[in-house]
């Protein structure tokens, strides 16, 4: 039932973005055969209606290429969508300029030419984005008494392991991640999007990361097997943190590690995330870095000492602007920021993508965190 809901709130919200696509920029282009142009909304609900059929039914063969071309229908939906936006703001604002007539055709005919470019461009990028393997992001973070003078963390994020990203690409960012060095490894959600039983041996070269590594839940993991998620990681050697907690270090020099399952754990009544579980028995003397998948979890730690958050989940808006709707559920997008005194959040822009291969503005990133204290 739930996601009958949601495919029919998903779709409804397509054929709209598709109807103003149609209404509001391809029909009135300037050119004698722009009718000829309806054929592009039709592809795209044709194809936005197969993407989400096969989300239901896994009717598309096993294979990355076909998931490529039926997941691109959701982001160009998107792009042609904000497009569309930019046009028909353009054209409603020009109209109000006084311009001879003769002389306004020529000057559409000239825009029209020119946003048509404009989307294109705008589509390639977001594909030659998307597609791209993720950059390594170096992010600085002083933190009060921290006890070590440096401390090198890498995260990885949002990597959504499943119908496209596959073993290649768990192979190289395990041999990316182990050339910085780590001192320690964390996966911060959102690891699997297809059941562990179809992607074990895609996720089997995490075995070969050479720090500690720990891993806390994401939403994802909750659509496709907590459970089975869980105990698959632990057999590649990292440890879930589950509302847990862990010392890293020796003597003096040590600091709290604090793992918080997912929101999403709320919803389905399934591992929900439980700060006081986590925290019990904790040192709060110690700094704390805490592991929360979703950004908006910061706003659950006022009794809590949380030095540091890391979290994922937004990829940055993966699309931009998409990331002004995702600010609406979260409080930080991307990047390093200051919450409140003595507690900062890190967001990172995701390792991987779900959905269409396209990211615009947002790349995928390694984030490489170095701790030092203030």
């Amino acid at each position: 039932m739930q996601f009958l809901i949601f495919a029919s709130i998903f779709l409804l919200v397509m054929v709209l973005m598709i109807v103003y696509i149609w209404r509001r920029f391809l029909r009135l282009l300037d050119f004698d055969k722009a009718n000829y142009l309806i054929v592009i909304p039709v592809v795209l609900l044709l194809g936005d209606m197969f993407f989400i059929v096969d989300i239901a039914t896994n009717i598309i063969p096993d294979s990355p290429a076909l998931y490529y071309i039926s997941s691109s229908f959701i982001g160009i939906t998107f792009m042609m969508f904000v497009v569309a936006v930019i046009y028909d703001l353009s054209i409603t604002v020009s109209k109000r300029v006084p311009v001879d007539q003769s002389r306004r055709r020529v000057l559409k005919l000239i825009f029209d030419v020119t946003m048509l470019v404009a989307a294109f461009a705008y589509l390639l990028r977001g594909f030659s984005q998307g597609v791209k393997f993720p950059v390594v992001n170096p992010v600085l973070v002083k933190v009060k008494d921290f006890p070590l003078g440096k401390f090198n963390l890498v995260q990885l994020t949002d990597v959504h392991v499943g119908r496209t990203i596959k073993r290649d690409f768990i192979e190289k960012l395990v041999e990316e991640t182990n050339k910085l060095n780590p001192d320690m490894v964390v996966i911060t959600g959102d690891l699997v999007d297809l059941p562990i039983t179809d992607i074990e041996y895609d996720l089997y070269p995490l075995k070969d990361l050479q720090a500690p590594t720990y891993f806390i839940l994401g939403n994802h993991e909750y659509f496709h097997g907590a459970g089975e998620a869980i105990a698959y990681v632990r057999e590649l050697g990292i440890k879930p943190l589950l509302n847990e907690h862990v010392v890293i270090g020796e003597g003096e020099q040590q600091f709290n590690l604090v793992g918080l399952n997912d929101v999403m754990g709320k919803r389905v009544d399934f591992f929900p995330p439980d700060a006081a579980v986590a925290y019990e028995g904790l040192d709060q003397s110690r700094p704390c870095i805490v592991l929360a998948h979703q950004p908006r979890m910061i706003d659950e730690m006022d009794e809590y000492r949380c030095d540091l958050m890391l979290s994922g989940h937004t990829h940055g808006g993966q699309i931009f602007p998409f990331g002004l709707l995702v600010m609406a559920a979260q409080p930080y997008l991307a990047g390093l920021h200051t919450h409140a005194p003595d507690r900062q959040i890190f967001v990172s822009r995701g390792t991987g993508y779900w959905g269409p291969p396209l990211r615009f503005l947002a790349p995928s990133e390694i984030s490489q965190i170095i701790i030092q204290p203030v």
